[in-house]
């Protein structure tokens, strides 16, 4: 088996000429997306080669208390990125979000390298940080599309909640089917990921791990331990982020608290 190609610095200088496509369509269809699309590129390149210097020096470096500050970094942008998605928000949402991403993701990726894949030592940066990188990747997509269809639900629902409440109903039995909506959002990215794994897409830590040379076989088993650890944290995340959403927006005496749900202002369209 061929080893593994190396990349220049003119192999991604073609590769990012490719952008220029995406530009010419956004030209030509009037979409104003360009300077979007050169903001995302630059972007791309900086946080990727930023990172890639960074996980060099842990890599080099392996100790705990290098490895643990660096995930929780990774923790905390993945909670404040979830927060900032969605119409509306309300006071906490950050923390709700930080709270039911950190707790599943740590949670489930504790399990993957402790029980299944057995690594030692246990915070062996090889493994624990693309782990938990891919777990957070997708826990924050199910988490913003959770509580972003709870705030929805609730609110084009606003008049039928609170009939319910009025009518004796608990502050749960008004809000569960906004909240099955909710979580049933927020878990269909990674249901529709799971569906065609293999078959149309192949993930990118098999794909990684083939082109390194791993065997196939080796790759796919990998990657189906990952995607199991996925579907569990986002499953995880989504429910504790809707609920936490439920506790904020109802009080103790069964009240809903419209008033607290806040659009967010738009934001300029880029030119």
């Amino acid at each position: 088996m061929n080893g593994f190609q190396e990349l220049s610095l003119f192999d991604l200088a073609l590769a990012a000429m490719l952008i220029v496509i995406n530009g010419a369509l956004s030209i030509a269809l009037n979409l104003r997306l360009e300077r979007k699309l050169l903001i995302a590129a630059v972007r791309t390149v900086v946080q990727l080669l930023l990172i890639g210097y960074v996980l060099g020096w842990v890599f080099a470096f392996n100790r705990w208390y290098i490895v643990l500050p660096l995930m929780a970094l990774m923790t905390i942008i993945a909670g404040f990125a979830a927060s900032d998605r969605g119409r509306r928000t309300y006071a906490g949402q950050r923390v709700d979000s930080i709270v039911s991403i950190w707790g599943s993701s740590w949670l489930i990726g504790a399990f993957g390298l402790f029980a299944v894949i057995r690594i030692h030592p246990w915070y062996e940066p090889q493994y624990a940080i693309p782990i938990l990188g891919m777990i957070l990747g997708n826990c924050l997509t199910g988490v913003s599309l959770g509580i972003e269809r709870m705030t929805e639900e609730l609110t084009s629902g606003r008049a039928a909640v609170e009939m319910s409440l009025a009518l004796g109903a608990t502050r749960w039995e008004a809000a569960q089917g906004p909240a099955r909506q909710a979580v049933r959002a927020g878990m269909i990215p990674t249901l529709n990921q799971m569906a065609v794994v293999g078959l149309v897409s192949l993930p990118g830590m098999m794909t990684g791990q083939v082109l390194a040379g791993q065997s196939p076989l080796q790759a796919v088993r990998y990657q189906i331990v990952i995607m199991f650890l996925i579907a569990a944290a986002s499953g995880l995340g989504v429910v504790g982020a809707v609920m936490m959403t439920y506790r904020r927006l109802f009080s103790a005496d069964h009240r809903f608290m419209a008033s607290k749900l806040i659009e967010r202002k738009k934001k300029r369209a880029a030119g």
